[in-house]
């Protein structure tokens, strides 16, 4: 099997993950090919750890070159929460529905100079059993009082990006990836990996 394997699960990661890279002549290989593929726990304070620890973890499971990443929202009105909990801010099993409406209520007395946010992205490359490369990058923007648009996962209904004058989740997937974290992130790895 040929291609770098993308440690991820999340669909709407692995599909942005494969508009990039395969349009950079880099071949993806998802973790859903690997039907006994286990989940790799997550036991990182910051999402560098994260990401290296789930690199370094599903490299070890299937020999390939890896990426993995991990990426959150930290508010500043919050101290930075969600931050590395960001997919389990409502508890281990909730959703992206949970999770918004948790911060929602969170931020429901703030105005809005004081919602400003921002996503945060880190990918860790491993090939030969050790971590090679870590990439960062970030999007700011603000949190609104209610969601706005049905595209996207996560947070994007209610994270604002003032240039576009929109949420992420009502931008099409190729806008969202000029501006975004993840899409910053991706267009550097592209770099590195060729």
């Amino acid at each position: 099997m040929k291609g770098i394997l993308i440690g991820t699960t999340n669909a709407g990661k692995l599909a942005e993950f494969r508009m990039v890279l395969e349009a950079s002549g880099i071949a993806c290989v998802g973790l859903s090919r690997f039907s006994n593929a286990p989940d790799c726990p997550e036991t990182g304070r910051t999402f560098r750890e994260n990401a290296m620890q789930k690199a370094l973890f599903f490299h070890g499971f299937t020999g390939l070159p890896t990426v993995a990443e991990d990426s959150g929202l930290e508010i500043e009105a919050l101290g930075g929460a969600p931050g590395v909990y960001s997919a389990r801010f409502a508890g281990e099993r909730a959703g992206d529905r949970e999770n918004i409406r948790k911060v929602l209520a969170l931020l429901k007395t703030f105005p809005p100079e004081q919602r400003g946010a921002r996503f945060v992205c880190v990918m860790a490359v491993v090939a030969r059993g050790k971590v090679v490369k870590t990439i960062r990058r970030t999007c700011r923007g603000m949190i609104l009082t209610s969601p706005g648009g049905e595209g996207g996962f996560g947070y994007d209904p209610i994270f604002y990006y003032p240039p576009a004058g929109k949420t992420f989740a009502r931008m099409e997937r190729t806008e969202k990836n000029r501006v975004s974290h993840r899409g910053k992130a991706l267009r550097a790895l592209a770099t590195f990996l060729a």
